[in-house]
């Protein structure tokens, strides 16, 4: 995953270009705009987060006005708009949810990883949030860790544990 930092204009590398290229091919002509949404999943791919210059790059690449770009981009919450941690833990707090001890879980998240929503831990590993339903309110407590959407149902605070650990246990064998 490369850098983006804020405030530098983005240049997207030819291979990613190209994956514009083939997503913008499925539109009729004219109606590139279409593919607003894919390419917004391949820059977020590619940089981890959807920085306002890279949105501006992805609306001048369509040949949108930027606006549209942010519209899209601030109404989905599959988009960050900021950095994320490697994982980013992503807790449905919808009523369902909530009933089965989904606030207890997102407050366990916050004082384990020592980090408020929407923070990243120093080590760059983890990040987390609430969203809202994730469709499986029979499982609840339900966590999704993107970009996979690996989903994990009816947590328990130990089964948490059990998941951070093993992330971090996957990092250092990927190090």
């Amino acid at each position: 995953m490369l850098s983006v930092q804020e405030n530098y204009p983005v240049e997207f590398a030819a291979a990613l270009l190209e994956k514009f290229g083939e997503v913008v091919s499925r539109y009729p002509e004219g109606r590139q705009k279409s593919a607003l949404l894919p390419i917004l999943h391949l820059v977020q791919a590619e940089y981890g987060w959807l920085s306002a210059q890279a949105m501006d790059a992805v609306a001048a690449y369509l040949g949108i006005q930027p606006i549209e770009v942010y519209e899209v981009a601030t109404f989905y919450s599959m988009y960050f708009l900021q950095p994320q941690g490697k994982y980013t833990l992503e807790i449905c707090r919808t009523g369902p949810c909530c009933l089965v001890g989904a606030e207890k879980i997102m407050e366990h998240i916050a004082t384990t990883l020592g980090v408020k929503e929407g923070e990243v831990t120093e080590d760059g590993l983890f990040s987390w949030r609430g969203v809202e339903c994730l469709a499986a309110c029979g499982y609840g407590p339900v966590l999704q860790i993107g970009p996979a959407y690996t989903f994990y149902e009816q947590l328990t605070a130990d089964g948490v544990d059990d998941l951070i650990q093993s992330l971090r246990n996957n990092t250092q064998q990927e190090g």
